[in-house]
């Protein structure tokens, strides 16, 4: 398993590039994001797939919370830090400075770019109880949506659907908003009894998704349907930091929590997660799935290592 430290930094988020199989990016903060710089680690698996090797890095001032790819070019990536700016950086020019979209009041702890091909747009989701809505060739951003009462931790576009995204909160909520409407999400529920961190769509159902919650849960919604869970999955012993479907398997999702742990899980064959890895001895912060290697899955933690693997669980799977 190819591994890489982030020396004096502890990761928060991880992603593989959708136009490279075998690049990955990892946001990170020193002093565990309470004060310090942050770093962006822009890495590549090598050919032998034994090691990770470091392409180039980008430091800031504040703490890096998330980071995301650009869905039409290759080299440019956008990250959030703590004091509130948006990082649109290219890779190709690490020694210049990235272009910042500043005006959250708060801390960003969440970014994400359109996955429809209709639009090219970014959402960022902040503690400042807003998400915001930027297309990242202009300064100022486009809309503000508010109605969250308390800090929200992520906003995620659907894959599916043009102008739709949903966010969760430390409120408890799940929204589902349309791009085009800021006075008010489009649903509002309430998710867990306990703040919501993460969010995740279903990649092969529009209707599905998937949120994770402090209270060590995950629960499966479905659109057309909300009174109760589709799925519920049990089993981290601490909250859990962040879900993600798996772009491969429609029931299969991935989660890290602050149980040190990485999950595998299918909601069709169990509550219980089919795989629990245990290779970090912080919390986990940082999850990805590879959308060109069936399997593979990037994490990263507080113990400064990033990690590409391929679960035993998913092995198996992709092998039937």
């Amino acid at each position: 398993m190819p591994t890489f430290i982030t020396p004096n930094r502890h990761g928060y988020s991880v992603r593989f590039s959708p136009f490279i199989k075998d690049r990955l990016v990892c946001a990170t903060s020193q002093y565990y994001g309470l004060t310090g710089g942050g770093t962006l680690f822009v890495l590549d698996v090598a050919p032998n797939g034994s090691s990770i090797v470091e392409v180039c890095t980008y430091e800031w001032q504040d703490g890096l919370f998330d980071v995301v790819w650009s869905e039409t070019d290759p080299n440019i990536v956008v990250a959030a830090s703590g004091d509130g700016i948006i990082h649109v950086w290219d890779i190709l020019a690490p020694q210049n400075p990235a272009q910042t979209l500043k005006e959250h009041k708060k801390e960003i702890y969440s970014v994400d770019w359109s996955q429809t091909r209709q639009e090219q747009l970014i959402l960022s989701a902040s503690w400042d109880c807003t998400i915001k809505l930027w297309d990242p060739t202009r300064c100022a951003s486009l809309a503000t949506y508010l109605g969250h009462s308390q800090l929200v931790y992520n906003a995620m576009w659907s894959p599916h659907i043009p102008s739709c995204f949903a966010s969760v909160s430390g409120d408890g909520t799940l929204r589902i908003w349309n791009s085009g409407v800021t006075q008010k999400a489009s649903i509002i529920m309430k998710a867990h009894d306990a703040e919501v961190l993460s969010c995740s769509w279903c990649k092969y159902d529009q209707n599905i998704l998937a949120t994770g919650g402090s209270d060590g849960l995950i629960r499966g919604w479905d659109l057309r349907s909300l009174a109760t869970p589709i799925f519920e999955q049990k089993g981290c012993e601490y909250a859990v930091r962040r879900i993600q479907f798996s772009p491969h398997y429609l029931s299969v999702l991935a989660s890290v929590s602050y149980d040190f742990t990485t999950r595998i899980w299918d909601y069709k064959a169990s509550s219980e997660a089919i795989e629990i890895v245990r290779h970090h001895s912080e919390f986990v912060y940082g999850l990805d799935f590879n959308n060109h290697i069936e399997g593979q899955v990037a994490d990263c933690g507080w113990d400064s290592l990033v990690h590409v693997f391929t679960p035993r669980s998913l092995t198996s799977l992709s092998s039937m």
